[in-house]
């Protein structure tokens, strides 16, 4: 018969295994492994972007930050043509602020801030119904991490990992995301 503490370690260690934790993390996922619909309909998967750096940023038309819609897109054309791309995802989930449909969004983005970066459909960014590459960065990042207001921004290194995180008050040209972005940069364009 096994001692006591021996028997606990064993029944813990089987628990461990038994209770889904080993096959949610059997797979170690990157951003490449998610997909969203594009502002137009399209499918968009985000392995699209491999060998790229990425800035996931939700968005919102209505809120406070709308105006970070300019210096994204400064961003964007400052280092597209180095293998950097913004992807701008409307949301809905803060104070209502982004009411209207896909070709609403895209007329206000492309009227009042001249954006062309890529974007995609609505998507929920928080709670249970969270798009899935939210939950992801959420379970990689950890709690604080997590969207708490439009224009939280996720930076995506070119293999898919996550990198950084900045939150909504945090200029998309502040010297942080800059020199984030600068560092995330493939090496071979």
């Amino acid at each position: 018969m096994l001692p006591r503490t021996l028997r606990c370690l064993t029944l813990l260690g089987f628990l461990f295994f038994c209770d889904g934790s080993m096959a949610a993390n059997s797979k170690q996922f990157v951003a490449h492994d998610f997909s969203f619909t594009s502002i137009e309909g399209d499918p968009l998967s985000l392995s699209s972007f491999s060998g790229k750096a990425v800035l996931i940023v939700n968005t919102a038309s209505q809120c406070g930050f709308t105006k970070q819609y300019a210096d994204l897109q400064e961003l964007w054309s400052r280092y597209r043509t180095k293998g950097f791309v913004v992807l701008g995802v409307p949301s809905n989930d803060f104070g209502g602020q982004e009411p209207g449909n896909e070709q609403s969004i895209r007329d206000f983005c492309e009227i009042t801030f001249d954006v062309d970066f890529p974007m995609t459909s609505k998507a929920r960014v928080k709670g249970p119904n969270a798009h899935a590459f939210y939950k992801w960065a959420e379970d990689s990042m950890g709690f604080t991490a997590k969207p708490r207001w439009n224009f939280h921004k996720y930076l995506i290194l070119p293999n898919g990992k996550l990198a950084d995180w900045f939150s909504s008050a945090t200029n998309p040209v502040s010297g942080r995301v800059v020199k984030a972005v600068e560092a995330a940069l493939p090496s071979d364009l």
